[in-house]
């Protein structure tokens, strides 16, 4: 039977060394392999913070690119109606200040006789074709009646002509006259009074404020490109 022999206390020594050498060998691979796994855990980890951040990042980026694309638009869109109505304030200024001159000028032009005649016969003309009767009274100023008269025959004349021989009586009405601070022109009526035909100067360019307004504004300011229909 074999005997057992003590241990001396150096090689207990020796063993504990060896122990502890082993117990730390284990220790610190242990430890790394923690490590390494904490390490890649929070590679993962952190990968993922990372993209769920830039997704965040880039949905508040698109919503404020946005956000910032129509305020812009908002912005330019508000400058243009802004712009827009100063130039129609402009233009429409403009276009009050054209018909209050030539309205403070519409007296001038009686002034002149002969291009005075001639504008009462055309306005004569044009009554008597509207009119289309066999006699028609005219109105006039007071201090036109001469004038009228004459342009009434020449007007006369040239309705009878142009109709080949459909003559009309032109009778100068006496006893009712267009005011004296009228600018000029004539009121036409068929015999009854009952139809008449308003070719004084004022109502012409009330007329020409009204329904000829768009195509002074085309005379003056071109097309209007954001028009669709035309009159």
């Amino acid at each position: 039977m074999s005997q057992v022999h003590a241990m001396s206390d150096e090689q207990v020594s020796t063993e504990l060394r060896k122990m502890t050498a082993f117990i730390r060998q284990e220790a610190l691979e242990k430890a790394r392999e923690i490590q390494l796994k904490a390490d890649e855990e929070f590679s993962i980890e952190k990968a993922q913070l990372v993209r769920s951040s830039t997704s965040e990042i880039d949905t508040e980026y698109d919503k404020k690119f946005k956000q910032a694309g129509m305020s812009q638009q908002i912005t330019a869109s508000t400058l243009s109606n802004k712009t827009r109505l100063r130039v129609l304030s402009a233009r429409q200024e403009l276009l009050d200040d054209l018909f209050e001159k030539t309205r403070s000028r519409l007296a001038e032009f009686s002034k002149d006789q002969k291009k005075y005649s001639e504008t009462l016969k055309n306005l004569l003309l044009e009554g008597l074709y509207a009119m289309n009767e066999k006699k028609v009274l005219i109105r006039c100023r007071k201090q036109d009646t001469d004038v009228v008269k004459k342009a009434a025959e020449e007007a006369r004349k040239e309705y009878k002509d142009n109709l080949k021989g459909k003559d009309v009586e032109v009778v100068i009405d006496e006893k009712e006259r267009l005011p004296e601070d009228s600018a000029g022109g004539v009121s036409i009526f068929n015999a009854s009074g009952k139809i008449d035909i308003n070719n004084t100067f004022e109502e012409r360019l009330h007329l020409l404020e009204t329904d000829g307004l768009p195509a002074v504004r085309t005379t003056l300011f071109g097309e209007n490109q954001n028009r669709k229909f035309k009159d």
